[in-house]
């Protein structure tokens, strides 16, 4: 673990290596994070991690490293309901970022309104209960009727939690995104318990997306991953128009395993086989969601 004289940790490599994989042009790194400048954007009182420092900047140097056009940039628990920092990366990114914000559920529509005409196009429910102390689902629900034009709702939650969301999310009146497809126990193949589930909630509705993302997290065995690729390959091809793909940059609490983001872009062409599922995941996707009309 790597950690600074403030007793801030660090979770990504500073020397990612360059990928094999070469990006269709245009290519959006749909998940990722920036932590900070802390000096500038603080951290939540009520953050459950202190990581180090990782803005704008380091996002975007790592952006070209790895050969991406763009990103999408989440707001990280961290920051709580402040979502500045993100703000300030998407405003420093010449209309190469777009974000997903976290709200408090009171907020008004002259606030949604700011947060759309500086590039937001999304917000963030976490039910993650080691990152969060409580899930307000009536409240998060009346947002979500609330929300801006063409946003989304991105979810982020366990996989034995999913059937006990189902309600909530049927409620949910805009497009949602599963975060990370629910962190399904990946050991238990493309036919398993969890990947059924996540199944069965995309077919009970066409509006429904998933982050096809984050085998660090989810496979233990360390790359290439094969157990995430041999259970993510077959949902990416059968929903190839609701997949969309993140480094998870600067990979929040990963200071234990940190992961190689060129690995990690190594990974796509085992879980996006062809040419056009990886233009889908990769290009197409992401920008219906996040740059709609803008073609």
């Amino acid at each position: 673990m790597i950690v600074d004289e403030d007793g801030r940790v660090r979770s990504w490599t500073e020397a990612p290596s360059k990928p094999r994989f070469r990006l269709p042009a245009g290519a959006i790194d749909a998940h990722c994070h920036v932590f900070g400048p802390a000096a500038a954007f603080p951290f939540s009182a009520k953050a459950k991690y202190l990581p180090q420092d990782a803005g704008a900047e380091a996002l975007f140097a790592l952006r070209d490293h790895l050969g991406f056009s763009g990103n999408v940039i989440v707001q990280a628990s961290c920051h709580g309901t402040d979502n500045s920092a993100v703000l300030h990366a998407i405003a420093a990114s010449n209309g190469r970022a777009r974000g997903v914000a976290v709200v408090d559920p009171a907020i008004d529509e002259t606030e949604l309104e700011l947060l759309h005409k500086g590039g937001i196009r999304g917000i963030r429910f976490n039910f993650l209960k080691r990152l969060v102390d409580d899930a307000p689902r009536a409240k998060f629900l009346e947002i979500s009727k609330r929300l801006p034009r063409d946003w989304h709702v991105v979810l982020y939650f366990e996989a034995d939690v999913l059937e006990d969301l189902r309600p909530f999310i049927d409620a949910i009146p805009v497009p949602v995104v599963v975060d990370h497809m629910g962190r399904p126990d990946v050991r238990q193949g493309p036919g398993g318990r969890d990947f059924r589930a996540l199944r069965r909630l995309l077919d009970s509705r066409d509006d429904i997306w998933f982050k096809a993302s984050c085998p660090d997290r989810l496979d233990a065995s360390g790359p290439p991953w094969s157990d995430f690729a041999r259970s993510v390959q077959p949902l990416v091809s059968d929903y190839r128009d609701r997949a969309i793909w993140g480094t998870d940059w600067p990979h929040p609490n990963m200071q234990d395993m940190i992961p190689d983001d060129g690995a990690l872009v190594d990974i796509i062409p085992a879980i996006a086989v062809t040419a056009e599922e990886q233009r889908k995941l990769l290009v197409d996707n992401p920008r219906r969601l996040y740059w709609p009309g803008e073609d």
